[in-house]
Parts: C-alpha cells; structure tokens; sequence
C-alpha cells in the first residue's frame, strides 16, 4: 500500500500579483481554516473558489470589511450582494 502526505498551498495576492499572505496546511486540513488569520489585515472583496464557501466564515470577516466573492454551486440559491 502506497502512502502520501499531501499539503495545500493558501494564497492571498492583490490584483497585481503580489503576495500578500502565505499558508501552507496539511491536506486533510479544511479550506476554510486560514481564510479568517490570513485576512486579519485586509479590506475590500476577497475572492475566493467554491471550497471557501461557509456562511460563518463570511459573516466573521463582513465584521473585518472583507466582501467574499465566490461561485455557486448547482444547489445554491442566488444572493444578492451590497454595491
């Protein structure tokens, strides 16, 4: 039997493709755990993939104004966002 140990790379950059934040978590580790450390110091939209999708997560960084932006999936309701 054959073992692996993966990892997951979490990126944030600014829309010149800087760096911002760096966090490198073990596979088995949810997406959604870095987001709200990694985002302390940032403001405006954050935009994320379909994996960071998590109501709680969205509210507690709304309260650090950063705006996810995210794709739906099949099942989702649309949302309306704030201008």
């Amino acid at each position: 039997m054959w073992w692996f140990y993966g990892f997951k790379l979490h990126l944030i950059i600014n829309d010149q493709g800087s760096i911002i934040s760096v966090q490198v978590m073990t596979a088995n580790m949810a997406n959604k755990k870095p987001v709200s450390e990694m985002a302390n110091d940032l403001w405006g939209c954050l935009y994320r993939d379909k994996g960071y999708i998590s109501s709680p997560l969205e509210r507690e960084l709304a309260d650090k104004g950063v705006t996810l932006i995210t794709g739906m999936k099949r099942n989702m309701k649309p949302k309306v966002m704030k201008p």
